[in-house]
């Protein structure tokens, strides 16, 4: 029996997909097979991070058992591995240090480049789309809440993680097995595989399916490579064919080593719009735990460091970018999303601003010679200037 989320809302998903299908001219005709393929990963995990898991959580003394170090010290040592690892650990180790026969490092790297250029607009479109977006579906956010405290320094931190682990994957040979990058990730998918093995005896899977389940791994995935692709066209970021296509191609890979299942992956475009298209229809509806979620990212914008001297200064900074979040919020997700998500709806100013300025840095500076190199400098050091602002580690 699917859990009951399972197109508990799918009027729902189809309003909210309209944008999606206008703008990546995604047909609205539904495939039935696909969505009992997603009905079906609502009970699917990530297998190798589950055996992981498992022998973490074996008694002291048990000689299968992993412990955090021996996971701390294999990510350290990798792409090497030691000859006396535990099995589960040799096993997971050895898979995501083999890189698939699929994976072109050229794009990977030109996919980090084209992230770069788009500067913080791939932040805006991250936060505000992606993530706050996001808590519109029941589900992973009701996890989110009860795995993580709410509110301050724990949201911002949250936030600064996530930033800090895009930064990296996206950074030049970030993503090189042992590179800073890849660590991240790997660790990520051991700590995901640990909140399923915990919560999983006492979760309600017959209403959300299993805590971090595989249809909702490749709804997170078609958040960060797609949605960010549509998302900085909107705001008027110019992207070539090539320059989306090796963004995807980035994104696979990160999936594939977050343990996604492979025919959630892909580096075709239009395949994952058509996918997250059956995603949204899938989806389940609104809870308070989103909403929590949604009030506590917009009011961490008001905690964020940025380096004024001026104490005046650095407060009027922290309010015009909680007052910029909820403008640029109201014209990506609508009045319906924000009064789902109860926040405050404000006039799209921050759309515009952000349209007049990308098209002054792209199609204006960035056609000059040298101006696709000045751009991607450009937006690596406003991506840092992101990432202090929330990690409060300012030069």
């Amino acid at each position: 029996m699917a859990p009951t989320r399972f197109r508990e809302a799918e009027r729902r998903g189809r309003a909210i997909s309209r944008p999606l299908l206008r703008l990546a001219h995604v047909s609205p005709e539904i495939d039935e097979s696909l969505m009992e393929r997603l009905r079906a990963a609502l009970m699917e995990r990530d297998e190798l991070g589950a055996a992981l898991a498992g022998a973490m959580r074996l008694p002291p003394g048990d000689p299968g058992r992993v412990s955090h170090r021996q996971v701390a010290a294999a990510l350290r040592d990798a792409p090497h591995l030691a000859d006396d690892l535990p099995p589960a650990l040799e096993r997971f180790m050895a898979e995501l240090t083999t890189v698939p026969g699929w994976v072109d490092w050229e794009r990977v790297e030109r996919g980090a480049a084209a992230f770069r250029y788009l500067g913080s607009n791939a932040n805006d479109v991250l936060l505000q789309l992606s993530l706050i977006g996001g808590y519109r579906f029941g589900g992973p956010a009701d996890l989110l809440v009860l795995t993580d405290g709410l509110g301050g320094e724990n949201t911002l931190g949250r936030l600064a993680e996530t930033q800090k682990w895009t930064h990296e994957v996206t950074r030049a040979g970030g993503l090189r097995p042992g590179a800073e990058g890849w660590r991240l990730t790997v660790h990520v998918r051991a700590m995901h595989a640990l909140v399923n093995a915990r919560f999983e005896p006492s979760w309600d899977s017959g209403r959300w399916g299993l805590p971090i389940n595989q249809s909702d791994q490749a709804g997170t995935l078609g958040l960060f490579d797609s949605t960010v692709i549509l998302g900085c066209l909107g705001l008027g970021v110019p992207l070539s064919r090539r320059q989306r296509d090796d963004l995807m191609h980035l994104w696979r890979y990160v999936g594939w080593l977050m343990g996604v299942a492979p025919d959630f992956l892909t580096d075709v475009e239009s395949v994952r719009h058509r996918l997250n298209y059956h995603i949204l229809l899938s989806a389940g509806g609104q809870t308070e735990a989103g909403r929590t979620l949604a009030r506590a990212a917009v009011e961490t914008q008001r905690m964020r460091a940025f380096g004024h001297r001026n104490a005046l200064v650095e407060r009027l900074h922290q309010r015009y970018e909680r007052a910029r979040t909820l403008s640029m919020l109201t014209a990506f997700l609508g009045l319906s999303g924000m009064r789902d998500l109860g926040l405050p709806v404000r006039l799209p100013w921050a759309l515009v601003l952000a349209f007049v300025g990308n098209t002054l840095r792209y199609r204006v500076l960035g056609a000059l010679p040298g101006g696709r190199r000045r751009t991607e400098e450009r937006g690596a050091r406003a991506q840092e200037r992101v990432l202090a602002s929330t990690s409060r580690e300012l030069p």
